[in-house]
């Protein structure tokens, strides 16, 4: 019986670290959204700061990233900036890949 709670314990813990994770590359990826939006805004430095961080922190309102890509759709169009849901998505999908790749090679 020892056994199987051993087992079990580890895969809580297991699946603790990959939420962690996740959630941790997830916010990256937002703040890396963020800055690309903000520079085809044209921000500043310390715009662009403060407007990743308003991105990341859009992503708590819902789950999933349906509140992030309107935030995103909303303030570029706002802008003046042409673009759609898709060209956000691609984005999205685009900054997922870098922001795992940056946690690898951190992990080195």
């Amino acid at each position: 019986m020892t056994d199987f709670r051993d087992r079990e314990k580890a895969f809580e813990t297991k699946f603790a670290r990959d939420e962690e994770m996740l959630f941790r590359v997830t916010a990256r990826r937002n703040r890396l959204l963020g800055q690309w939006a903000a520079e085809k805004m044209g921000l500043t430095a310390e715009e662009t700061d403060a407007y990743a961080k308003e991105v990341v922190a859009a992503d708590f309102e819902e789950a999933g990233d349906e509140d992030v890509i309107r935030k995103l759709l909303g303030d570029l169009t706002s802008a003046g900036i042409d673009i759609d849901d898709a060209a956000i998505r691609t984005a999205l999908v685009e900054k997922m890949v870098e922001a795992r790749r940056q946690f690898i090679e951190e992990a080195k």
